[in-house]
């Protein structure tokens, strides 16, 4: 069973807390999210999404609490699932985003990626993995990047969803 993690820009005036309304914002087929992605109002991480949120966030114990690298992957405010077995929805504010948003393009990614290489690089194969980790880090770091900008353009707030 494969997981991913999806991010989705909503405008905050169509904004419902609700978790039927929000799981009703994940259903749509996968041309319609396509779309979304390629117009960066969306954005979809496979299985390793924790590992994007530790070179952000860094990982515990050294974890940079609430400010916008904590938010970039796993941070929001919760939102318990209609189904208890369910991670719950994540939501970030407008303004949150846009934090993101200025944290992602201000940021260096080699920077971030020499202080989290020896703790991903073991789940990625190792050392002789590192070129093709490093691309795929990079890589997921200008579409994040990317739907951020995005999003604070349109003023608009993330909802984050993990799926199966």
């Amino acid at each position: 069973m494969s997981l991913y993690f999806h991010l989705r820009a909503v405008p905050p005036s169509a904004l419902r807390n609700s978790a039927t309304w929000l799981q009703r914002l994940f259903e749509d087929d996968w041309d319609t999210v396509r779309r979304r992605i390629d117009r960066h109002r969306e954005e979809m991480l496979d299985h390793h999404y924790v590992d994007h949120d530790t070179l952000y966030a860094g990982a515990p114990p050294h974890r940079a609490g609430e400010g916008p690298g904590a938010h970039v992957v796993l941070g929001g405010r919760p939102v318990p699932h209609h189904a208890p077995e369910a991670p719950p929805f994540l939501l970030l504010t407008a303004a949150q985003a846009a934090r993101v948003a200025a944290f992602l393009t201000s940021t260096d990614i080699e920077t971030l990626w020499h202080q989290a290489r020896d703790q991903l690089l073991p789940r990625y194969g190792g050392p002789t993995t590192e070129p093709e980790t490093h691309t795929l880090i990079t890589s997921t770091h200008r579409d994040l990047t990317a739907f951020y900008q995005q999003t604070a353009e349109y003023g608009d707030a993330v909802v984050k969803c993990l799926l199966r």
